[in-house]
């Protein structure tokens, strides 16, 4: 891993993001070995991912905003308050604009501006949205490598572990449903994974952004976090008890993601 320490702190999103994305096309290639996705299992890990993204977005994220600003000439809640609400306001300004179709939904619920785009892209761009905050919150962390003393290399590996972890299901979501409805395997496969590519982009921004404009990093790290949070309270935990009499599955999924990326982050960072 000294190879990988060793690298300039966006080299090391990129690649940080890169993984994440790989995890996300894996997810996908469940395709081409189940012909049905069991319902309860892809709620368990929405479920799931949704954990991962509320441990992430404080331990990783608006715990490090705050310990950042204490040492400024700012109050410790300012950064962390400000950005955390800028990032559910881009979100949800994001939402409002871009035509996208939540997994679950019929075609007439699709949200955005109006369009007439394929369920295939609006689904692909439901979980595009979903993965612009966490290739931000991972490039963030690797940026603020050369920025703050106090982050740590192994914080940042955690946290791009985690998200990897949780964007799993998110592949699978987008295949699954593709292929139940009749695409190919590979086509369900090629759509699943390219929900995934937005995060490397996402991820390198993040990383220029808070080398280059340092007193903007703890606004970032909370601007990742609110956005994450958006996501989780929109559109992963209501999807996952879309037509689930037995919601324990996705609420047990929830605990055990928010376990294992809370176990990652102080066991690393």
């Amino acid at each position: 891993m000294q190879w990988f320490a060793d690298l300039n702190p966006i080299w090391q999103a990129f690649l940080a993001t890169c993984f994440t994305w790989f995890v996300t096309a894996l997810g996908a290639s469940l395709v081409f070995f189940f012909k049905n996705v069991n319902k309860r299992f892809l709620d368990g890990m929405l479920g799931f991912a949704a954990g991962v993204m509320i441990a992430a977005s404080f331990w990783s994220l608006l715990a490090p905003s705050i310990e950042m600003a204490q040492q400024s000439n700012v109050p410790a809640w300012l950064p962390a308050a400000v950005g955390f609400i800028l990032g559910g306001l881009f979100l949800w300004a994001v939402d409002k604009i871009l035509p996208h179709l939540h997994v679950g939904f019929p075609l007439e619920k699709a949200e955005g501006v109006k369009t007439k785009w394929q369920k295939s892209i609006l689904l692909v761009l439901a979980i595009t949205l979903h993965n612009i905050p966490e290739g931000l919150a991972v490039g963030v962390a690797f940026g603020a490598l050369q920025v703050d003393s106090s982050a740590t290399l192994a914080g940042a590996i955690a946290l791009a572990i985690g998200i990897g972890l949780q964007n799993f299901p998110e592949g699978t979501s987008v295949a699954a449903p593709l292929h139940r409805a009749g695409m190919s395997r590979l086509k369900s496969f090629w759509y699943g994974q390219l929900s995934g590519v937005v995060e490397p982009f996402a991820g390198v921004l993040g990383a220029i952004a808070v080398i280059y404009i340092k007193p903007l990093l703890p606004y970032a790290l909370a601007f990742a976090a609110g956005a994450m949070i958006y996501v989780v309270i929109e559109e992963l935990i209501p999807e996952s008890q879309i037509d689930n009499k037995d919601v324990h599955i996705a609420t047990g999924g929830a605990m055990l993601g928010f376990v294992i990326m809370m176990i990652l982050d102080v066991a690393l960072g």
